[in-house]
Formats: structure tokens, C-alpha cells, sequence
């Protein structure tokens, strides 16, 4: 994963920074560089994990796969969730075909806004509330201002703290470049069933201001409808990176953001609205609204080339509000049926101010490298719910939440380097003392929920020859009580599992590697919504296995080839659903990526198959008459894109592409979520996107 600060390499006479492994925490020293002309862009670097340098990644003790920048821009996708159908283990819900909310997990776990995946931007974690909203539910990320996505499946909660049982995803933002550089980019995506417009405005401009100065200003403008009726989304996002050195010591990164969104949700339709036109919408009240101002800073301290201290710090506001049609007083039909009218609209505004501050040593010993580091965040959440009658028009207050968290979490890792340092073995331990206090305004009633949790790992990483690495480990991950399930009560509690792998990376030839994974997943008292009681109820103890496999092909100087597949095998252990399989846990994933290039042209195709999966823990076969709960339906998935490179002289390059998503136009579905929980929720049907990109 790599960190929050941008790093640079300038002409100095010591070194400026180190790239930490998390599992194997070493410590590298970067080579000094003796003219900064000769230097690529600036490169944001590693936490913990690692860079992303394809070395890295390759010795990394765990499942892990990096989506790089060529990767994100000719693969032709629609968003982010498109972008990584590819990875093994990963399962996507795409909602809204525009990005704004992203429906993300791996190995079988629940999917719906993202709450089992770690998600950080640069090191830094996104999630509204990293302790008590786990769920991405305002997601600050465009696609434009990615650079690339590590993905890590494995062996990273010791010093990534609660809620990454799926992994962690480090979404990479553009670097800062050495000399001035320039982006421009417009992208416009058209829906082939309804005609709608989707328009993505993308410019950034960074550089070094002064010999010790780099600054970066990023602004991606999106308008326009997704691919359903009642989509129209506008999305204003503005960054700006700032990367100082004090002296060869001492370094200071800082990033700003404001993210805006106000989208109008099209929602899950009944079945047979779905099968009559999968484009219309039945949630015509469904509505988003968020903003966030979001603030990361930085020292770095590298007194020599064994020793490295960070004190990274970090802060949010944001405000987000679902607005969404609800059916009441009438037996026996859900709110959320989409197939009757509403009676009454609900809002439920949120209002976060979150900030953290986490400093972090590491120090290169004879055969150890030790790092110590602690983390204090403090979370202050005000959640509402407002209804409207809309018979009469009366408005009222029907839910007043309160809700403080303080947690502070200290880790210890200790990285033992044996035979030449080509078995290393890392052990560590992180403690997590959370204390949640929830109010509510209107009943005066209060849940409190104290927690300390010890979360051991170790991770062992082999290079047993040049070509083959092996390894293993074994991570404990705790999710806590989360806000939404105390406000509506259901049986809750804190979640914790342990994830173990064993796994192999195998460079056959130089044009052909292959890469696979055992994994395992034991979770105790797993947490999951049922749409039927509208409660979260816990399922008890579950258990998620399976294998990855992957492979590489150079198969021509012009033709790259890569397959993926997935074996998934999921049981609820207890309860009354004991045997079955758990939601949205697909068997099979496969996919097979090809990318040709000829000159200045290139040409992706990329093919990906989902199995069938059930969309509840009751492992409900046939539909329900309104749609809330049968099986999910297989589908096939095809993306291609052909693009090309103009060289315009004097430092300027355009590129120039054409893509279609889902080119054979699969109809498939998923079950509703969130605040329209019932019914089919369409994937985007086709779509072709026109796309140009100015790099000056």
C-alpha cells in the first residue's frame, strides 16, 4: 500500500525516504538520484505493504494484485467497480453505472456499500466513519484522479486496524511530477438503451514551484444521466497535494479535498417492471445528497537509511442524505416495494467530523526490522431520520441519533530475516480500544459498547528460487458495532474472524507467470440486514474458503493475455440457517483480459463470468413475489476498448479512445440495498464511451 505523502527523488547528498513493507516490513532505501531531469514522476509511496513496484508486489507475503495506470485508462471502464471485475475474488453490485456509490467484497462476503473492504485513498482510510460506519456511503473517489488500485487480499490487519477481514484497496491518486506537467481529459459515456449522457471533465496541473516545493491541483467535473430513467448525477471533485522538504530529513506532504454529489437514484424495480423495461424507475422519490471536506497531513523523519519516523494525520467533514420513498400503513406490503406507490418520503441526514492522528517508527536492526506505531481517531456523528406525509404534507423528526467513538489502537510487528534474507518471517500483535456511546434524543435511551480486542498475525514469505515465492498467513480482524445496526435494533455485536492463506507466485518463463491462492475465512457472529424484518441479525459463525488462480501470458511482443478464476465456497457454521450458503457468494469467477498493440494503436477485450448466487441468508430459491429474496442469475460480462496514441510535439501527447461496456448487453440483477432494499437493482445495460486525453 502506499502512504498519504508523495515522494520525490531530488538531487540531495543522503537519501529522503524509505519504502516500507508491511508484512515484511523492510526497510529500502532509495537510490539517490544525481539529476533530477533523469527522473521519472513522483511516485506516492508505500505505508506499510510496500510500493508498487512490480518487484514488490511479486515478494509481498499475501494475495495481491495491482491495477496500474495503463491498465485503468485502456481497459475501457466504466468506473471504478468495472475496473476490477478482473481481480480474483472480487464480486461487484455496479448501482448506479456513474460510481458515486460502489458495492465492493471479496471472498464472499457481503457486497452492499462496500462495508467489508478496507478502502483507503493514498493510505489514508475513506470510510465516513472508520469505526462506526464502515460502509462507504459517501465514496470521495472519481476515476480520473486514480493512478492505480492495490488490492490485498491477505496479511495486512496488524497495522491496518478494524474492518479489513476482505483486504485492504489502496486507491492511488495521480503523482506529483517532476517537471510542470498538464491533464486534460473528457470522457462521454452513452447509454444505448435510453440515449442518456454521462459528461467526465478531468484537468490537472503539478509540478515543482520551488527547489523544495511540489504542488498539484486536480478538479474533475461530472454531470449528465447514468443508464436508467431518474439518474441525473452531478459530481464536483477538487484536490490539491502540496509535498515539502524542509531539509534532507525531514519532509511534509499535505492534501486537501472537497468532494460534492447530488444524484437522483433510479432503485430496484419489481419483477415485472424488470422484465417490461429494465431502464425505467419505480423510486421516483430516491434521492442523494453529500459533500465532504476531507484533510491529510504529513512528517516524515528519516535520520538515516535504518530509521524512519511518520506522524500522519487526518480529518473529515462530511454531510450525506439519502432521500427515499416509503410505503406505511399498509399490511403486508414492504415500505420499500417498488411496485406500490409512496406514501411518505424520508430523509436521513448524517453529519460526521472525524480526525485521527497516527505516528509510526520503524527501525532496521541486525536480522529484525521492528515498527512500533499507535493510532487515536475521534468520530462524532449526528444521524436523523425525517419523514413526510405526502397526503398532508406534515414533516417530523422520527429519529434523533447521537453517536461518539473513541479509539485508540497500539501495534508492534517484528520482521525476522533468515537464509540471506530470503525467508522472512513477521510477527505482530495490534490492541484496539474502542469506546462507542450512542444516544437517542427522542426515547433518551443509550447503547453503550466498550471493546478491546487483541488482533495477532504472522506472515512468512519464502523465496525458494529466482522464480518461485511461496507464502503464508494468518491475520485476526474486528469489525465493531456498526451505528445502523443499534438504530434498528435486531440482534448485534462486535465481529471478528480470522484470515489465513497459503499461496504460491510462479515466473515459469520470463513471458509466463502464474500466481495461486488457498484462502480461508473463519467468522465469528458475522452481522447481515434482513430485508424481511428490515433488522440486522447476526448469523453466527461462518466460514469462506477457496482458491485464486491467475496467469500472465506475453504471449506475442504485441499480445498480453490474462486469466483469472475464482473457486468460492461459503456455510453459515450456526443458527437457524446452519448448512447454507451465504448472500451474494457467487462459486465461480473467471475472467480472461487480451491487449494488442500495433504501433500507436492498442485494443483491450476483456470477458468475465459470475455463477449464480442466492441473495439471502434463508437461501431462498424462488423469487418472492416482490423480489426481495431468490436467487441471483449467472451472467457474462464483455468490455472492449480500442484507443490511440498522437504525438503532438514538443512534450504533448493525445490519446484518443473508443470503449463499449458490456458489448453484448447481459441483463442480469442484483437484490435491492440500502434505501431500496426490495426488488431486481438492473446492471448498466450497453453503453459506448468517447474519450480523449491531453498530457502537455
Amino acid at each position: 500500500m502506499e502512504s498519504g505523502r508523495h515522494q520525490y527523488l531530488v538531487s540531495r547528498p543522503n537519501q529522503l525516504a524509505l519504502a516500507i513493507s508491511l508484512a515484511l516490513t523492510i526497510t529500502v532505501p532509495l537510490a539517490q538520484a544525481e539529476q533530477p531531469a533523469e527522473l521519472e514522476a513522483l511516485q506516492v509511496e508505500g505505508d506499510w505493504i510496500g510500493n508498487t513496484d512490480g518487484e514488490v508486489v511479486k515478494a509481498y507475503p499475501g494475495a495481491r494484485t495491482l491495477i496500474d495506470s495503463e491498465q485503468l485508462q485502456e481497459s475501457g471502464a466504466l468506473n471504478i467497480e468495472d475496473a476490477l471485475r478482473s481481480t480474483p475474488g472480487i464480486q461487484v453490485l455496479d448501482e448506479t453505472g456513474t460510481g458515486i456509490l460502489p458495492n465492493i467484497a471479496l471472498r464472499g462476503l457481503n457486497p452492499l456499500r462496500s462495508e467489508r473492504l478496507q478502502m483507503l485513498v493514498d493510505g489514508y482510510p475513506i470510510a465516513i466513519g472508520p469505526y462506526s460506519n464502515i460502509g462507504v456511503s459517501l465514496f470521495p473517489v472519481t476515476l480520473p484522479s486514480i493512478d492505480s488500485i492495490d488490492i490485498v487480499r491477505g496479511g495486512a490487519a496488524v497495522h491496518y486496524g478494524p474492518n479489513n477481514v476482505g483486504g485492504v484497496m489502496n486507491l492511488h491518486t495521480r503523482a506529483i511530477p517532476l517537471q510542470t506537467e498538464q491533464t486534460l481529459s473528457q470522457r462521454l459515456t452513452i447509454a444505448e438503451a435510453t440515449g442518456n449522457l454521462f459528461s467526465d471533465t478531468y484537468y490537472r496541473i503539478g509540478g515543482f514551484a520551488t527547489e523544495d516545493l511540489a504542488l498539484q491541483f486536480q478538479a474533475n467535473i461530472q454531470n449528465g444521466d447514468g443508464a436508467r430513467e431518474h439518474s441525473d448525477t452531478e459530481v464536483r471533485n477538487f484536490i490539491f497535494d502540496a509535498d515539502y522538504f524542509l531539509n534532507d530529513t525531514n519532509e511534509l506532504d499535505l492534501s486537501l479535498q472537497y468532494y460534492d454529489v447530488e444524484a437522483e437514484l433510479p432503485g430496484a424495480l419489481s419483477p415485472a417492471a424488470f422484465k417490461q423495461d429494465t431502464s425505467q424507475s419505480q423510486r421516483l422519490h430516491d434521492a442523494y445528497d453529500a459533500d465532504m471536506v476531507r484533510g491529510t497531513l504529513t512528517w516524515t523523519y528519516t535520520p538515516t537509511s535504518d530509521v524512519e519516523l511518520e506522524w500522519r494525520n487526518f480529518a473529515h467533514r462530511a454531510d450525506r442524505t439519502f432521500f427515499f420513498g416509503q410505503r406505511l400503513g399498509d399490511p403486508g406490503v414492504s415500505w420499500a416495494d417498488p411496485a406500490f406507490d409512496s406514501t411518505h418520503v424520508a430523509d436521513s441526514p448524517r453529519v460526521f467530523h472525524v480526525w485521527g492522528t497516527e505516528p509510526r517508527l520503524t527501525m532496521r536492526l541486525p536480522g529484525h526490522t521492528l515498527t512500533l506505531g499507535a493510532r487515536y481517531v475521534s468520530e462524532e456523528v449526528d444521524f436523523d431520520v425525517n419523514r413526510e406525509e405526502l397526503s398532508s404534507g406534515s414533516y417530523a423528526n422520527v429519529r434523533q441519533w447521537d453517536s461518539e467513538t473513541k479509539a485508540t489502537a497500539v501495534y508492534i510487528s517484528d520482521t525476522q530475516h533468515f537464509m540471506d534474507g530470503r525467508l522472512e518471517v513477521t510477527e505482530g500483535v495490534r490492541i484496539e480500544d474502542i469506546e462507542m456511546d450512542f444516544h437517542d434524543r427522542i426515547s433518551d435511551n443509550r447503547f453503550v459498547n466498550d471493546t478491546t480486542a487483541r488482533l495477532p498475525g504472522v506472515t512468512v514469505g519464502f523465496q525458494a528460487s529466482d522464480a518461485l515465492f511461496l507464502f503464508a498467513n494468518a491475520q485476526r480482524s474486528l469489525v465493531p458495532v456498526q451505528i445502523a445496526q443499534v438504530s434498528r435494533g435486531g440482534e448485534v455485536a462486535n465481529e471478528l474472524a480470522w484470515n489465513q492463506e497459503l499461496g504460491a507466485r510462479w515466473q515459469i518463463r520470463p513471458e509466463l507467470a502464474l500466481n495461486t491462492t488457498l484462502f480461508r475465512i473463519d467468522y465469528e457472529d458475522q452481522i447481515q440486514f434482513n430485508k424481511a424484518t428490515s433488522l440486522y441479525e447476526n448469523l453466527g459463525e461462518t466460514r469462506h474458503e477457496g482458491v485464486e488462480l491467475s496467469a500472465d501470458w506475453q504471449a506475442t511482443p504485441q499480445l498480453d493475455l490474462a486469466l483469472g478464476y475464482t473457486y468460492l465456497d461459503t456455510e453459515q457454521l450456526t443458527g437457524d440457517n446452519k448448512g447454507n450458503e451465504l448472500p451474494n457468494a457467487p462459486h465461480h469467477h473467471a475472467s480472461v483480459e487480451g491487449r494488442y498493440r500495433l504501433n500507436q494503436w492498442s485494443a483491450n477485450l476483456g470477458v468475465h463470468y459470475v455463477s449464480d448466487s442466492f441473495s439471502d441468508a434463508a437461501n431462498t430459491e424462488q423469487e418472492t413475489a416482490n423480489g426481495d429474496a431468490g436467487k441471483l442469475p449467472a451472467y457474462t460480462l464483455v468490455n472492449a476498448r480500442i484507443g490511440r496514441d498522437i504525438v503532438l510535439g514538443q512534450g504533448r501527447m493525445l490519446n484518443l479512445g473508443l470503449a463499449a461496456t458490456n458489448l453484448t448487453d447481459e441483463e442480469y440483477y442484483f437484490r435491492g440495498a440500502d434505501v431500496s432494499p426490495v426488488g431486481r437493482v438492473p446492471a448498466p445495460g450497453r453503453a459506448f464511451i468517447l474519450e480523449g486525453r491531453l498530457d502537455f
